[in-house]
């Protein structure tokens, strides 16, 4: 599928969840769906284990590499990286508020550097055939106005930027922790909506405060927004996913219960194991998968005791499935 088409629904980049394993297990909830890499920055690929930062297995396809940078000689030649290695969008982080990205002059500080951040997208864009994206905030600290957002869309839509996938809160740059700049600044939805109208040309993506596939179908169907990206909802409650492809992609759910996408998961599990992954990396991103079923309290607290071992292998997935089921049973004679 075109991965245009995909950005209706995206998982959004989130550094230390939505590694190769994350990505794998949604996968198996949704085809579709457009996923992320971590951010990696320009310094990483270039200076470090590039195979480490850019590996990934074929079934995560679409799939984008997510750079952190300012530089735009840098910008295009690790773009070029993640065209070769074969991923589906290059993506720029103009939103991230920590005090490390900020250092780096990358992130959500570039917000005021728009012409900076428009000769980045132009040498990516010249470097690669595959769409180069922005994701941003709607504006940083004091420079917060409507105006200052939609100058910032216009140099970035100016150099090429293929689709803006935008934040719909401000950040501070000082004063609020990355977690508080993700809850504290107001939603404006509003704002993004009205930038949409403003472009109508440039593929536009909100993200932030999006818990329901009911909204998102709204968003993408009345064409408020070319597209919707969740990130810790989609995470903690993966299921959500599962109803992805029938109600935006009019395409096969590909698993019906958790149970099943549990049994799909299990062979990728089995194959890391047999190449020295510990388990716990893996179970990790499972913890949500039974929220708000019969037994998913005792399937977490399984996985987080007993997945951390040495030597932990598959029967303890199984064990904790098993418990998920009995649970289910003494569930269904209470209610019998």
């Amino acid at each position: 599928m075109e991965v245009g088409r995909c950005r209706r629904l995206a998982v959004a980049p989130m550094m230390d969840w939505t590694d190769s394993h994350f990505r794998n297990f949604a996968r198996v909830l949704s085809r579709h769906t457009l996923l992320y890499s971590e951010m990696v920055t320009t310094g990483a690929l270039i200076h470090g284990d590039r195979e480490r930062f850019l590996r990934y297995e074929p079934a995560e396809h679409p799939l984008a590499l997510q750079l952190g940078g300012s530089d735009p000689a840098e910008l295009a030649r690790c773009a070029q990286m993640g065209a070769d290695w074969g991923y589906d969008e290059i993506n720029l982080n103009v939103g991230c508020p920590s005090d490390r990205v900020q250092n780096g002059r990358f992130g959500a500080c570039l917000m005021a550097e728009p012409a900076l951040v428009a000769d980045c997208v132009a040498a990516m864009k010249a470097a690669v055939a595959i769409p180069v994206t922005v994701k941003s905030r709607i504006g940083i600290d004091e420079r917060d106005s409507y105006e200052e957002l939609v100058a910032f869309t216009q140099a970035v839509a100016a150099a090429g930027c293929d689709a803006l996938i935008v934040h719909a809160r401000k950040a501070w740059l000082q004063g609020l922790s990355p977690r508080e700049n993700r809850e504290v600044p107001p939603l404006r939805w509003d704002w993004v909506i009205r930038l949409k109208r403003d472009f109508p040309a440039l593929p536009m993506v909100l993200n932030g405060g999006v818990t329901h596939l009911d909204q998102v179908e709204g968003l993408v169907s009345e064409q408020q927004v070319d597209g919707v990206m969740i990130g810790r909802e989609a995470y903690q409650k993966p299921w959500l996913l599962a109803n992805v492809d029938r109600r935006l992609f009019a395409a096969e759910n590909p698993v019906s219960t958790p149970q099943q996408a549990l049994a799909a998961y299990i062979p990728y599990v089995e194959r890391q194991l047999a190449d020295g992954v510990p388990l716990a990396s893996m179970t990790r991103h499972l913890l949500g998968l039974f929220h708000g079923c019969p037994g998913a309290k005792a399937w977490r607290r399984m996985l987080s005791e007993q997945a951390h071992r040495p030597g932990a292998g598959i029967e303890v997935l199984k064990a904790a499935a098993a418990q998920v089921r009995l649970k289910a049973q003494d569930r269904e004679l209470a209610d019998a």
